[in-house]
């Protein structure tokens, strides 16, 4: 007689949607994928994530042993006495704290941050939010008594809303709060930008359980979106993840410490227990469709006009900080051409030319990485940006390591569901899943002159707009 098989759901609750994936919990096959959208711009009503979270059928987990959770970081879910926010969700892409960011800096000083922390303030991070709602909404503020993470708060409310909240070190080492080198919350940090205590949840361990629910369904600490996808990669030693999603992130997983002053690397934790430095852009492929929305084009046609100039756009290049940025640390900056002539000011030039900006900034956030003695063997490139055939074309040379892409897969639910395996059985030992088969490599070329020239140029331009 077969065995019955026994079924996992990891969550993907990303700023654009919720994708829940079912899979098997012994083999890591995907068993089904459903998914619902949620509302665009940088600020949300958390309920809208757990309509979506129902729309993709989370609530529906009848014979499902054991569920997960991974969502976009950083995200400031601030809740009243009665459970409520207080204010919209001000998600990671929201930029309007960046003065409270660069104060909270000041204050106590870049070196104290990375090193008692593990991160330097930016915009992005939860702490940042924190100040900006005490300074721009005191009255808000005051009635905050408990602050969680977009994952975390999903995990309570598939518990019912227990007493105690949790949340993992890979999310929470994103706050700006906590502290990866001692594993431990820094509730002077959160006082000081909060003007006032508030409850936090407890920090779980990476196979630990954050629960059962009323029907029997085990879940798990859960974790952040990066830290997911690592999971549901199976990345290891000198694997560099490069995602071009709605942002783009780069990141590694490895044991060693990492404490940047600069604030250019975020010293974040994995979810396996170890190390997860990471850059992250703002703007990832959104660059590529707002470019073909100026050209009037759909995104396969734009990607089509992008083949057809040199690689190096005959010297038009963009700087793709359309959203402001985070890596490099500008809120405030706009998007510029340079290197315009007629000969070049064609639509697939214009096309090509924002590829390119896009690919380079990645590349700077590689190399800072590299900086913190980070090996970088090869580059795992992920995301929807990353099936864009312009993008692939350049990328080895630009990167200057091969590339390889997975087969295509939603590898932040399948992480989480990973780890909803590993906590169903207990953490004994980590689910033996196997690795993402590759769909492409590429090779970098033996002459990468045209790549290290355009790269000087993005370079030379960043510094004389932006003195970085």
């Amino acid at each position: 007689m077969a065995l019955k098989r026994r079924t996992v759901v990891g969550v993907d609750s990303s700023t654009q949607s919720c994708k829940i994936a079912t899979v098997d919990a012994d083999t890591g096959e995907l068993l089904q994928l459903r998914s619902a959208p949620h509302p665009d711009g940088t600020s949300i009503d958390p309920a809208h994530w757990w309509d979506a979270f129902g729309a993709a059928g989370g609530e529906d987990l009848d014979g499902v042993a054991a569920v997960g959770v991974s969502a976009q970081q950083h995200g400031m879910v601030a809740l009243d006495n009665e459970g409520q926010p207080v204010h919209d969700a001000l998600l990671w892409n929201d930029v309007r704290s960046a003065p409270q960011a660069a104060a909270l800096t000041e204050q106590y000083g870049a070196a104290m941050w990375a090193d008692e922390v593990g991160v330097v303030p930016v915009a992005s991070f939860t702490i940042a939010k924190l100040a900006w709602l005490a300074q721009n909404r005191p009255e808000l503020a005051a009635r905050v008594e408990q602050v969680m993470l977009p994952h975390d708060w999903l995990t309570w409310n598939i518990l019912g809303r227990p007493a105690e909240a949790t949340t993992d070190r890979s999310d929470a080492s994103g706050t700006g709060y906590f502290s990866v080198h001692t594993n431990s919350y820094r509730t002077d940090l959160l006082e000081g930008a909060l003007g006032h205590a508030a409850g936090l949840p407890r920090v779980l361990g990476p196979s630990e359980r954050a629960g059962v629910t009323p029907n029997g369904v085990v879940v798990s600490a859960g974790a952040g979106d990066n830290a997911g996808a690592a999971l549901g990669l199976g990345i290891g030693e000198g694997d560099v993840v490069v995602s071009i999603g709605t942002s783009g992130t780069v990141f590694a997983s490895t044991p060693a410490r990492i404490a940047d002053a600069s604030g250019s690397v975020a010293g974040f934790a994995d979810a396996a227990g170890g190390q997860l430095p990471l850059l992250a852009t703002i703007n990832g492929a959104r660059t590529l469709v707002a470019t073909a929305q100026m050209l009037g084009v759909d995104i396969e046609r734009f990607g089509a006009l992008a083949l057809e100039p040199p690689v190096d756009a005959d010297g038009l290049l963009m700087l793709p900080y359309l959203d402001g940025e985070r890596t490099p640390n500008l809120p405030d900056a706009t998007g510029s051409l340079t290197g315009m002539r007629r000969a070049n000011m064609t639509p697939a030039h214009l096309a090509q030319a924002s590829v390119l900006g896009l690919v380079c900034s990645l590349a700077d956030a590689l190399d800072a990485l590299r900086g913190q003695g980070v090996t970088v063997r090869q580059v795992i490139l992920i995301g929807g940006g990353s099936q864009s055939t312009a993008v692939q074309k350049i990328a080895a040379d630009v990167f200057g390591v091969p590339v390889v892409l997975p087969a295509p897969g939603e590898y932040v639910a399948l992480g989480a569901a990973r780890q909803a395996a590993w906590a169903l059985d207990g953490g004994a030992d980590f689910p033996d899943w196997p690795r993402a088969g590759t769909s492409r490599e590429f090779e970098p070329a033996n002459d990468r002159s045209w790549a290290e020239a355009v790269r000087a140029h993005y370079a030379e331009q960043r510094r004389a707009l932006y003195g970085v």
